[in-house]
């Protein structure tokens, strides 16, 4: 495993991340996800990312039985607030109220003291952002949470934040978390440029689109039996999208490509989005062990600058640029 600063901060974390969305609590089984998780742990993974919204709560009580026992101090523990985690109308969203109340029953589920990482997992237009910072900057404070960080917000909302923080004397955000793939680039022209400046670093989720990039899906046919494409409880929804035959057709062209290298298809798109100086992880998801130690041997691999360009050629078309495809709900959900 490889390591890497988190953004400017002095948090180093595995540039390889367990992440529990669409999985833990849901999509499998718990034996199945702890020994996901142990396998990641042998891998030299050390950060685990969740959420509280995760398999309704449950995500973040699968993640805290499986790491129970594990030395504290050894791990980095992510999770985020934002979703709808009760009926009421102030179970959401990131008003000081909510935030405080989430992060207890986050430390509850995840069995820690404190959380390592603390993000804002939208933009919620409903509340001051000096709000939102201050109830951050009074976790700091307290010791409940170390570092604070975004998720999938646009690169005029982070640079507020920045503001507003440097004006009130606040935590700073430390970290941002974007999907960003081979297929998804859309941080790359204002979100990435204003993060180098200021020091965030990029936590990525979805490096293998939906596990498209792994190449299983082929043009033509139906989904393998057991996949995200397959899974109606809530994956199928995410994956829809990318399953065009103009999109697998070209994916599967990618196959040259890595195994010249010798590397597998899932490699190759982790290894890929890790050649960003300003991405500080990859985060991969899991429904069985050797899944994790296949994706992890992505950690160190470099790959020459007319490998990028090939893939570039391969995929064209289909990659998404557009920054305006980062939106966060109008309204809280």
């Amino acid at each position: 495993m490889e390591f890497r600063h988190l953004g400017r901060s002095g948090l180093v974390i595995s540039e390889i991340a367990y992440g529990n969305w669409l999985t833990h609590g849901s999509q499998i089984e718990e034996d199945a996800a702890v020994a996901c998780v142990h396998a990641a742990l042998d891998e030299g993974i050390t950060t685990f990312d969740t959420a509280d919204v995760y398999a309704g709560t449950r995500a973040e009580e699968v993640l805290g039985r499986a790491l129970k026992g594990q030395r504290r101090e050894g791990l980095e523990i992510f999770t985020k607030v934002y979703w709808p985690t009760g009926p009421g109308k102030n179970d959401r969203g990131l008003s000081r109220k909510h935030i405080m109340e989430s992060v207890e029953g986050s430390l509850r589920r995840l069995q820690t003291d404190y959380i390592d990482l603390y993000q804002a997992h939208r933009f919620d237009y409903e509340t001051p952002l000096e709000e939102t910072l201050r109830a951050f900057d009074d976790l700091v404070r307290q010791g409940k949470v170390l570092y604070v960080g975004v998720s999938e917000w646009r690169a005029e909302e982070i640079e507020r934040a920045l503001k507003i923080a440097d004006e009130m004397g606040l935590d700073r955000i430390v970290s941002n978390q974007p999907q960003y793939s081979m297929l998804w680039r859309v941080i790359e022209e204002e979100v990435v440029p204003l993060c180098e400046r200021e020091g965030i670093g990029q936590i990525v989720w979805s490096p293998l689109a939906q596990g498209v990039l792994t190449g299983k899906y082929l043009p033509g046919q139906p989904p393998p039996a057991g996949s995200r494409a397959t899974d109606q409880a809530g994956g199928a929804n995410f994956i829809k999208g990318l399953l065009t035959d103009e999109i697998l057709t070209r994916v599967q062209n990618l196959r040259p490509i890595a195994q010249e290298l010798g590397l597998t298809m899932a490699q190759l798109a982790i290894a890929w989005v890790l050649q960003n100086p300003n991405v500080s992880a990859a985060i991969i998801g899991a429904t069985r062990p050797e899944q994790v130690r296949d994706n992890v041997k992505a950690a160190g691999v470099k790959l020459e600058a007319d490998v990028l360009k090939r893939i570039d050629e391969v995929l064209g078309p289909v990659i998404v640029r557009d920054p305006a495809k980062t939106v966060s709900p109008p309204r809280r959900p």
